[in-house]
């Protein structure tokens, strides 16, 4: 072999070493790792049980007739019109021509019909009013409510599934951007980019893979040590890592932050007590002792962002003197202290953080506050089914960018009223927000059932969590922030792809 073959073998392997180089960083950008420290309770949609983060990744995977934006409004997505008639007693949808499932077969208004119809079943909130679903032809369905309902579009965006697929949990079908490829539990969740998605240039990436840690400290280590490139952390997160080697998004959580309270369980079963543990916390120092004074005091059981509905006067400010004199009226004193348990969610650092601090402020007031951690499958039935507790740190969120997302859990009658809260005054006036035509009558009346929740103290409401989205530095964008708990994968892009 002559010099000259010998040189263009050797540069044509730095060549190839080279491109390959190149190709695999190219598919390493177009792979996102991201970290997760809960994971789904139920990979079918239309379970209730489900919880915020198994919601924002199903986000992902299954559509609804409508879709919310990050301002809050809605747009058309599997229903791609609509007419509201009656004043909002029955709506009228137009399906969207040629939407696929994930295995290719078209969506149908069968599939719509039997969605919702499951979801009824299943009571998922905000569809007990639907009287009936009626096919009106092969591309239009009709909605009729059991009353009128002119804020009723913000839960169509229930996932439409497959009316054919009898193993939802087991056979994921859905119409969104990715599938799902894979699911180890505890380890990791794939999704992977749906080729024929109707909406045209999403997503970006080919993959997303979600990997579980136990807890937050587990998930920074991963994300300083490489082997993930982003996550959604908490202030005290952020602190620990370098901005230098993370680009750092602003995110609202969408959801507040509370000290749940068992309205029938001793001692909270005494107003005067759920009244004085109330104004012996100091939100402002929760907030920057825990979050690194990231957050403003929220006071409602509904979110800042929701600002036409929100209720933003403050029942409570921190106040320890009227916090003892309650305490000493409910019969607490030196002598005989107030004691009560925190159980709080192990995985969950900013809960521990916070049950800590309250726990500081609370034992300046002369009460004994124990705190109890549990691991969320343990919180999930103990908790929040069996209502078996005293008081909770939690973070409760919306499925819907409607006031009702975040109230209609005080209802006495409420599948998901964990708290215990019951109120005939609250339930005439939340009924009436529901139906009532007058948009302006319908904003008083759930400031209103804010307000009769607040007089009773049926919780301590702290904050609308600010969280941050940390991402590998240059290396993504596109992260949105939405008026409800998402996470729009879909929507992130590789620097280099832009």
């Amino acid at each position: 072999m002559n010099k000259n073959r010998i040189i263009f073998f050797i540069f044509l392997a730095i060549f190839l070493i080279f491109s390959s180089c190149i190709d695999n960083n190219k598919n390493t950008l177009l792979e996102l790792r991201y970290g997760f420290t809960t994971e789904p309770t139920t990979l079918d949609p239309l379970n209730p049980r489900n919880t915020a983060d198994g919601r924002s990744i199903l986000f992902n995977v299954f559509e609804g007739l409508v879709k919310p934006n990050t301002d809050g409004t809605l747009s058309p997505c599997i229903g791609e019109s609509w007419v509201i008639e009656q004043d909002g007693l029955i709506y009228d949808f137009i399906i969207r021509e040629n939407v696929l499932f994930h295995d290719g077969t078209i969506v149908t208004v069968q599939d719509v019909k039997f969605s919702l119809d499951t979801a009824i079943a299943a009571g998922l909130n905000g569809l007990g009013n639907i009287d009936e679903v009626i096919i009106k032809s092969d591309n239009e369905i009709r909605i009729i409510l059991k009353t009128k309902d002119p804020g009723f579009l913000p839960f169509l965006t229930i996932a439409i599934v497959k009316s054919e697929n009898t193993d939802r949990e087991n056979n994921i079908i859905g119409t969104g951007p990715y599938f799902i490829e894979s699911y180890t539990p505890q380890i990791d969740l794939v999704l992977k980019k749906f080729n024929d998605y109707w909406q045209k240039g999403l997503p970006h990436l080919e993959k997303i893979t979600i990997v579980f840690f136990a807890n937050s400290d587990t998930m920074i280590v991963a994300l300083r040590g490489g082997s993930i490139d982003g996550a959604s952390i908490t202030g005290s997160m952020a602190a620990q890592l370098n901005k230098n080697d993370f680009d750092i998004f602003d995110n609202s959580s969408a959801g507040i932050h509370l000290m749940a309270l068992n309205n029938t369980a001793s001692p909270f079963n005494d107003i005067r007590v759920r009244q004085a543990v109330n104004y012996g916390i100091d939100v402002q120092e929760i907030i920057d002792a825990a979050f690194f004074g990231h957050g403003t005091p929220s006071g409602s059981p509904v979110i800042p962002g929701l600002s036409v509905y929100y209720y933003s006067i403050l029942e409570y400010s921190y106040n320890p003197d009227l916090a003892r004199s309650l305490l000493s009226q409910a019969g607490y004193n030196n002598s005989n202290r107030l004691s009560f348990e925190i159980a709080v969610p192990s995985n969950y650092a900013m809960h521990i953080d916070t049950a800590q601090v309250i726990k500081s402020q609370l034992e300046r007031i002369d009460i004994n506050v124990n705190i109890k951690l549990v691991d969320w499958s343990t919180w999930l039935s103990e908790v929040y089914s069996a209502k078996n507790y005293q008081a909770t740190i939690i973070t409760l969120d919306s499925h819907t960018v409607s006031p009702r997302g975040f109230l209609a859990r005080y209802r006495s009658d409420s599948s998901g009223n964990f708290i215990n809260f019951f109120n005939t005054d609250y339930d005439s006036v939340y009924d009436a927000a529901l139906s009532h035509t007058d948009h302006v009558t319908r904003i008083n009346l759930y400031k209103e059932a804010q307000q009769i929740i607040l007089r009773n103290a049926a919780s301590v409401y702290l904050q609308d969590i600010l969280y941050f989205t940390a991402l590998r530095g240059g290396k993504f964008g596109g992260v949105l922030d939405y008026p409800i708990y998402i996470i729009d994968f879909a929507s992130i892009h590789s620097t280099r792809e832009k």
